[in-house]
């Protein structure tokens, strides 16, 4: 083939051209994708986790799994995000997607997993009081405190000596990043949502932890000596242990970063120059048409019952920001026969197309 791109639409598009370096909507089924996803290797992005053998990420029967490829199967993205998307896959670096609320921004994270089948996105919702140590763990320190009292109390009531049980394992668990982090031979999607909001020093934190693709625990640091593996649990599942030794955690393919930013806050260019940015306009009507098309499973040949909700809520944007989910809730209750009487159609604009911001339509 001569050209950069086919005519082939990749999954979850309607009339839209591959191109053959992409791996996200790229060519080939989702193990082909991440096979040459592994084969794109930059040398300064290689980490060297090892991955632990009796551990394994929630599997596609996972109903966490199911949510996942429910929300991002049905993404539509433009041929901008999906240059951007695999310009952050080659590169193993963090995509940075601003734009207005209800534009899909967390969506993408969805259809990324979805389409290179990633597993479940892990979900990091953020706000004026996360931190770091918040998306790479958590201690439940005093959980350990109560436990310890509760031992000493039952020992001052018993003629038996307990064996105490030092072990600080069953009080930690891996947060959304640390889970991210854990080394496996595919890369986990990691939803960074509305960093915006965050605290002024947390993109910085993140700096290094994207760098280095590792973290330490400093309580498992501490105890090395005496306890040089621990099994913890993660952020899919308390019980779904994994073993950390020395108490460092490095990844071994970096994960699929998405950040998403509702453009609230400037960010330190040392952050914005190690991530790819995208910035997400509100959808035209040649988009919004596909979604709709593509989320509630119409046949552009033969139903249109929605063209003209669609042209009403490009109307109503202009007045005030909406989001595209609004659209959808418009275009389901017409195919349920909600709202029937012609008479009633402006009420039943207001009523389910309410502008986010500025003045309401009259």
């Amino acid at each position: 083939m001569s050209e950069s791109t086919s005519t082939s639409a990749p999954t979850g598009t309607e009339s839209a051209d591959t191109k053959d370096w992409w791996i996200y909507q790229g060519p080939g089924d989702p193990a082909e994708k991440c096979a040459r996803l592994a084969g794109q290797l930059p040398p300064w992005r290689e980490f060297e986790g090892v991955r632990d053998p009796e551990y394994a990420p929630p599997g596609d029967t996972d109903p966490a799994w199911a949510e996942t490829h429910r929300r991002g199967a049905g993404y539509v993205p433009d041929t901008e995000e999906r240059d951007a998307v695999n310009t952050a896959l080659y590169l193993r670096r963090p995509l940075l997607v601003t734009g207005k609320p209800g534009v899909g921004k967390s969506t993408l994270a969805y259809s990324i997993a979805a389409d290179l089948g990633l597993g479940p996105v892990l979900h990091w919702p953020v706000t004026s009081r996360s931190t770091l140590r918040d998306g790479l763990y958590q201690y439940d320190a005093i959980g350990r405190l109560h436990d310890a009292n509760l031992g000493h109390l039952r020992a001052s009531r018993s003629s038996e000596t307990p064996v105490p049980d030092h072990s600080i394992a069953p009080y930690l668990r891996l947060g959304p990043l640390g889970t991210a982090l854990l080394p496996q031979e595919k890369p986990r999607v990691l939803l960074v949502d509305e960093i915006d909001k965050s605290d002024i020093d947390l993109p910085g934190d993140l700096l290094t932890v994207f760098e280095e693709g590792s973290f330490e625990i400093p309580e498992l640091a501490r105890v090395a000596r005496q306890e040089p593996r621990v099994r913890i649990g993660t952020h899919d599942d308390p019980d779904l242990r994994v073993w950390v030794e020395k108490g460092r955690v490095k990844c071994q393919a970096f994960p699929v970063v998405v950040l998403t930013s509702n453009g609230e806050r400037d960010f330190p260019p040392p952050f914005l120059r190690r991530c790819i940015r995208l910035h997400m306009a509100p959808p035209g009507k040649e988009k919004l048409t596909r979604i709709v098309r593509r989320r509630l499973g119409l046949d552009p040949a033969a139903d249109d019952r929605y063209g003209d909700l669609v042209e009403a809520f490009l109307r109503r944007r202009m007045d005030g920001d909406l989001a595209t989910d609004q659209l959808l809730n418009a275009v389901q209750l017409r195919l349920s026969g909600a709202w029937p009487d012609p008479a009633e159609r402006e009420r039943f604009l207001e009523t389910v197309l309410q502008q986010l911001t500025g003045t309401p339509s009259a």
